[in-house]
């Protein structure tokens, strides 16, 4: 079984697999548009975590609430790990329940830069359509940087997911792009700042915050 991460599953996969490979998927664009209210944040004060939107859905829907574009916009990198036979049903059990708050089971096939031909067929992707319940949709990225940034729920803070995710994101595909979470990550980190009071303490603050070894590959793309 192959699955493909495009959040916390890229740097925090707490899973066994015996092989993966840094690659993208194609036709979907990454937001922080999916509420959560079991892992970073609570009902009374949802956090935000990232959810796939089809990049047809959401060039007819959304665009005029999302500037955001490149020439990578209709492709999502992340991490495809292969789980081991003997550990298909333990771990397909572990990622429903981690992913139970408003994602379903989608398969789409993984590519690297220089070729069409998938190097993972069919991987297992969890995404959170606009029509679940926990979908929270776009929102000026000011309030959604605040709400990141003031959330905290059973997994830790909202904003370690992002930092680490925007971090890790860019070891394992330093030539990808993702505009969306890149200027998130820095409006957090303004405000992380402004709680500082000066660079030094931001600077430990971040320190503690970041995972610094990550079990996916970490060759360039």
């Amino acid at each position: 079984m192959w699955l493909f991460g495009y959040g916390s599953l890229i740097w925090r996969p707490d899973l066994e697999f015996e092989d993966s490979k840094v690659g993208y998927i194609k036709g979907h664009v990454r937001r922080f548009w999916q509420s959560s209210t079991d892992h970073r944040g609570t009902e009374e004060a949802p956090g935000r975590v990232v959810t796939l939107i089809p990049y047809d859905e959401f060039s007819q829907r959304f665009t005029d609430d999302d500037m955001h574009s490149s020439d990578q916009d209709d492709i999502t990198w992340g991490v495809a790990y292969k789980v081991p036979a003997s550990k298909v049903a333990e771990t397909k059990a572990y990622l429903d329940h981690r992913e139970k708050n408003g994602y379903e089971t989608h398969f789409l096939n993984v590519y690297q830069p220089g070729t069409d031909i998938p190097v993972v067929e069919k991987a297992i992707v969890y995404i959170g359509s606009t029509d679940n319940s926990e979908f929270a949709g776009p929102a000026p990225l000011d309030l959604i940087a605040q709400q990141i940034y003031a959330s905290h729920g059973p997994s830790g803070a909202n904003k370690d997911y992002l930092l680490n995710l925007a971090h890790a994101l860019r070891i394992v595909a330093p030539t990808g792009t993702d505009q969306h979470l890149f200027e998130l990550e820095l409006k957090v980190k303004e405000l992380m700042l402004q709680e500082a009071g000066s660079q030094e303490a931001f600077d430990l603050m971040l320190s503690k915050i970041i995972v610094q070894s990550h079990p996916a590959p970490v060759s360039p793309v």
